[in-house]
């Protein structure tokens, strides 16, 4: 088995897969900020992999050989499909597959996916298998989850562990939390000690609220975590896997200097239309941040309609800035 999950340092740093939010673009540049040791892709469908819109899903698993180690993170309901899907990923140079079952997305929990598998454990074990099949021990297999639907789930923990798998991420709140409240790390050790009596080989690695460095591997050393993995944290610094971040005192110039390197590579990227631009102005919350007129440039960067009309706001933008 190719496995570079154990050659990773503990506690190891991972970036979150984030929907509309981690593609190969935004991957590139934080490894150029400050690289995570572990990377994930956005989640894709195997369903919608095996269906007419394969074509469109595919682009949610584009990547350069510079962001290894990478994950492949795939979620959907139906068995066979991931078995399918997971025999492909093997040849398209992935160090590893990942099954969501956390996401807290109505649409996706209605479905019996995401974190709705949760309510459903007969049927993610069955998913589990089968992505494990497909696979044929000729890479890892993981599972990235919440501590329950409703409340804290020992039973489902439990049977997600005795599937021997090579790494567990949990996200540490309930699909019914979401984001809205604060993450449950009073959970961590229970959960670490789960770990340790059903799958003492199963790399942990706890999520939530997680905002830098520092926090993270106190948290890992803590709770005795393999790795720490980091989200939203990185909207508030590009730089958050540095053990020291130059971002608080970057000038406002340097920022948008970052957001241009990143419209550059989005526009070089996805082409014709591959990629809607809404979530590419967004972007600009990161870098745009915590500097006078900010807010204003926000609005001009929000209102462009293509990432060739971004990039040329944003010179206007340096321009004055100089």
């Amino acid at each position: 088995m190719k496995n570079v999950l154990v050659s990773l340092p503990k506690p190891f740093m991972v970036l979150a897969p984030m929907d509309d939010v981690t593609e190969t673009v935004f991957r590139r540049v934080v490894q150029a900020c400050a690289p995570a040791d572990l990377m994930f892709t956005e989640f894709v469908n195997v369903d919608a992999l095996c269906s007419a819109g394969r074509t469109a899903a595919l682009r949610r698993l584009r990547f350069e050989t510079a962001e290894n180690p990478l994950i492949a993170q795939i979620w959907g309901k139906t068995p066979e499909n991931f078995y399918t899907v997971a025999n492909e990923l093997v040849d398209m140079g992935f160090d590893g597959v990942d099954i969501n079952m956390g996401c807290p997305d109505k649409s996706v929990v209605k479905n019996a996916a995401g974190g709705g598998m949760i309510k459903y454990p007969d049927q993610a074990l069955e998913v589990i298998r089968a992505t494990r099949d497909g696979l044929a021990g000729r890479l890892p297999l993981s599972v990235k989850t919440r501590i329950g639907f409703n409340e804290y789930d020992e039973a489902w923990l439990g049977a997600i562990l005795n599937e021997k798998l090579n790494m567990l991420s949990i996200h540490l709140r309930t699909v019914k939390e979401m984001s809205k409240v604060p993450a449950h790390w009073e959970w961590a050790g229970r959960v670490r000690t789960l770990r340790d009596e059903l799958s003492p080989d199963t790399l942990l690695v706890g999520n939530g609220d997680v905002t830098s460095y520092a926090e993270a591997q106190k948290l890992a050393l803590k709770y005795g975590y393999d790795g720490v993995m980091i989200g939203r944290g990185v909207f508030y610094d590009p730089f958050v896997f540095a053990k020291e971040s130059p971002w608080p005192t970057l000038s406002a110039r340097d920022k948008v200097l970052i957001f241009k390197k990143h419209v550059r590579l989005f526009r070089e990227t996805w082409q014709d239309g591959e990629r809607p631009i809404a979530p590419l102005n967004k972007f600009c919350k990161i870098y745009v941040n915590d500097f006078p007129s900010a807010k204003d440039y926000r609005v001009r960067l929000m209102s462009c309609g293509s990432a060739m009309e971004l990039e040329t706001t944003i010179d206007q933008i340096l321009k004055e800035l100089a």
